[in-house]
Parts: structure tokens; C-alpha cells; sequence
């Protein structure tokens, strides 16, 4: 997906009729839990929160541009506490086989519903997402003149292209992709952009060396058939640190021409009104800050008193090799600010107006400089526990990190904001 960031449907202008018998099926049964806004790390887009009344709510900006994120942070948020859910969640996270004539067989088993990843789907749910999965299909039929390969193949990702390709819009693909891995009503996937226009992810060194499609910033490939690594640090550093991220067209001849898409107004009211603003962990440059250079964001985000709270990364990568904690702050507010940008649309806001609250995963390797941090504004760092993964290094223990959160939203109850 290094050439899309949210781009077109596969095929314009297609007609397929959805058989009349066709309906979504009923929710399945979802226990809530006491925060649900905190049951994922993030969002493909960005995930907001719509809790009752009594619940603080918050908007975390994670995830990256291909629809595979989408997928990924809806079913993070997706029910477990069933049987039928956790098929649901397995059949929607399933990877087809790296051979590609396995995964061809193994894609046509599925689609024929007589794959075992069936097992514990009820009729309802298993017809639904058949239907989209043969919707898919169809379209690659249609496309005789060239190949596809389900090598490495998501069965959510084609579940969820065949939703978009059908309603000509991604915000029905998400709301039937949420619906079917039943997300809880107060929680929102959201796409920072709303388009089917294609659009693909660049960014500019400091050396001025222009850098075109996502996975090549954040992790290029050699030309073989293996699978992209996204947990993986090994990738060498970049020749010179990256001085802004943009979109390009990827309509016409000209692929190097930069756009200025618009963001999601559902996004902008969203942040407009939540209790906390959290940048979450993953890849600075194209996960996070490419959700912060569009209009409006850094002017919302500068005027809203509420805590707005940075999720320092566990290890570098090669995007942020040498980087310290200030670093990550000020490439956060550089992209805020759009300091590369136009200088018409440029802002003047300071660090402390975009991030007050620093979490620090214990043992991280990323140095804490507190006095350029001071320096910055930030002096509320906190240490949250941490856990050791074996592919991805130092991460967040999950209950640590929503008990930390939960007091910082707590102490917005008790002081009435």
C-alpha cells in the first residue's frame, strides 16, 4: 500500500446490486467495559471516543495511511467477549499463505465458505462478509488484463476493499467494517481524510532529498516477495532526518505534485470537543504526522486547554534514529505549526500549546532530555510500566498506561473542566 495513502476505489462508476434479501446482522453481544476509549492503543486514522455522559472522552492520532490500518485499529477495538466475536476477529485478522498459488487456493476455500476460519461464524455474519469477499472477487475478474496476487493477502483488507469498491466511500467501509467487528457504539474509527481521490505520502529530508510512498520512508524494500516488516528496526537510517511530511497526486503524469487535501470535518469536531488529545506511539513521520499537517488541526489543538499527551516510542526506528524526547516534540510541532509548508499557512504556536504531558515507557531506549524539554514547556513526564516484546522492543503495559491515562482524565472530573 506504499502508493495509496486512503486511495480510490480499485474501479470507478461499478454497479453491483446487493441481493434484496441483503441486511446487516444484528450487533453481537458486547460487554462494556469501564473505559472503552481505552481499549485500543490507536486507530488507523484516528480513533475518537463518544462515551456516555459520565465518561471522559479522547482522540488519539496513531495508525498510517493504507486501509490496512483501518483495519487493524477496528478490530483492536472490536468485541472478544464471545466465541462467535472472536471468530469474527479471527476470520477479519486472518493472513493468507506468502506462496502465492497456497494463497490463491486458501483465498477461493475462504470465499467459498468452506474454510475451517467459518467455524463459529453464524449465518448472518458469515453471509455479510461472503458477500463483500465475493464482491472483491468480482471486480478482480473484471479486471482481466491484469494479475492479482493474494500472496500475504488480509482477508479483512479485502473484506474492506470490496465494501469501498461497492459504496463508493470509505466512511460507509468503515461504518460496515465497525458494525460487522462490532465496535462499541462509543467508539469511533475515524480517517483524517475522507476522499476518493488517491493520494500517496512524501517527505522532504533536510538534505532536500525527496522521498516518494510510505513504506519508502519507513521501510524499503529490496524487490523480493517477502513481506514488509512494519515491527522491525533493522532498516538503516535514513541519510538525513526528515524535515516534513506532505501528500502528492498520484492522478495523471505528474507524481510529484504536492496536494493539499482537506481534513475530515468529523475529525475536527471530534477534537473540537474531547476531554484528552493523545499522539500515540509508532512511526513519527508517517503515522502521526501525517494526520497533523492538514488545516485546522495545529489551530484546534493550540486552543484547547485540555491535557494533550505524547506516548513516547519504546526504541528508534529508522525515521527518528538519534532522536531524543525533545525531538519527537519538535517534529510534533513542526508538523502542528506546518513550518516547512506554505509560509500562508504557517503557524507560530509554541510545544507546551500542543503537548503537555509526556508518558515515558519504563527501560525505553529513546534519551529523556528534561532540560530541553523544560525548555519547551513540558515539564509534566511521567513513567509508565512497561513490557518487553521480542519483535518490537519496549512497549506500554497496557494497564499501566490506562490507569495513567485514567487519572489524567480523572483529574478533569474532580477540577469540573
Amino acid at each position: 500500500m506504499a502508493e495509496s495513502w486512503l486511495g480510490p476505489p480499485l474501479c470507478k462508476a461499478l454497479q453491483f446490486p446487493i441481493p434484496s434479501h441483503f441486511q446487516l446482522p444484528p450487533p453481537l453481544p458486547f460487554r462494556s467495559p469501564s473505559m472503552a476509549a481505552l481499549r485500543s492503543s490507536g486507530h488507523d486514522c484516528r480513533c475518537s471516543a463518544n462515551p456516555s455522559p459520565h465518561q471522559p472522552s479522547l482522540l488519539v492520532f496513531s495508525g498510517g495511511p493504507a486501509v490496512g490500518d483501518i483495519r487493524s485499529r477496528c478490530l483492536r477495538l472490536s468485541d472478544q467477549s464471545t466465541s462467535e466475536a472472536l471468530a469474527v476477529r479471527r476470520l477479519l485478522g486472518h493472513r493468507l499463505p506468502l506462496n502465492a498459488r497456497a494463497a490463491k487456493l486458501e483465498w477461493y476455500d475462504i470465499v467459498e465458505g468452506e474454510n475451517s476460519l467459518w467455524q463459529g461464524v453464524s449465518k448472518p455474519y458469515r453471509e455479510t462478509i461472503r458477500t463483500f469477499l465475493a464482491y472483491f472477487q468480482n471486480q478482480i475478474l473484471r479486471r482481466s488484463d491484469e494479475s492479482f496476487c493474494f500472496s500475504n493477502g488480509s482477508i479483512g483488507n479485502f473484506f474492506f476493499a470490496g465494501a469501498r469498491i461497492f459504496f463508493q466511500s470509505l466512511d460507509a467501509a468503515i461504518f460496515l467494517f465497525s458494525r460487522v467487528s462490532d465496535i462499541p457504539t462509543e467508539s469511533l474509527v475515524l480517517p483524517v481524510i475522507s476522499t476518493n481521490d488517491r493520494l500517496t505520502l512524501g517527505c522532504e529530508l533536510l538534505d532536500g532529498t525527496i522521498i516518494r510512498g510510505q513504506n519508502e520512508i519507513s521501510h524499503p524494500t529490496t524487490g523480493s516477495m517477502e513481506p514488509i516488516n512494519k515491527e522491525s528496526s533493522s532498516a538503516r537510517a535514513l541519510p538525513s532526518r526528515i524535515k516534513r511530511v506532505f501528500y502528492m497526486s498520484s492522478e495523471g503524469s505528474n507524481l510529484l505534485h504536492e496536494v493539499f487535501p482537506t481534513a475530515n470535518p468529523t475529525v475536527l469536531d471530534q477534537l473540537s470537543n474531547v476531554d484528552c488529545i493523545v499522539y500515540a506511539m509508532g512511526s513519527l513521520f508517517t503515522s502521526i504526522c501525517p494526520s497533523l499537517v492538514l488545516l485546522g488541526i495545529g489551530e484546534i489543538i493550540s486552543s484547547r486547554s485540555c491535557p494533550k499527551v505524547l506516548l513516547l516510542n519504546g526504541s528508534q526506528d529508522r525515521e527518528t534514529s538519534g532522536f531524543s524526547a525533545s525531538s519527537f516534540v519538535t517534529a510534533i510541532t513542526d508538523a502542528l505549526n506546518r513550518t516547512y509548508g506554505d509560509p500562508h499557512n504557517c503557524l507560530k504556536n509554541h510545544p507546551w500549546q500542543y503537548i503537555n504531558t509526556l508518558l515515558v515507557p519504563k527501560d525505553g531506549r529513546i534519551p529523556v532530555d528534561v532540560e530541553c524539554l523544560a525548555a519547551q514547556g513540558i515539564t509534566n513526564v511521567i513513567t509508565v510500566d512497561s513490557i518487553g516484546d521480542p519483535k518490537v522492543g519496549i512497549l506500554y503495559d497496557p494497564n499501566s498506561l490506562i490507569h495513567t491515562l485514567a487519572d489524567l482524565l480523572g483529574g478533569i472530573q474532580e477540577r469540573g473542566c
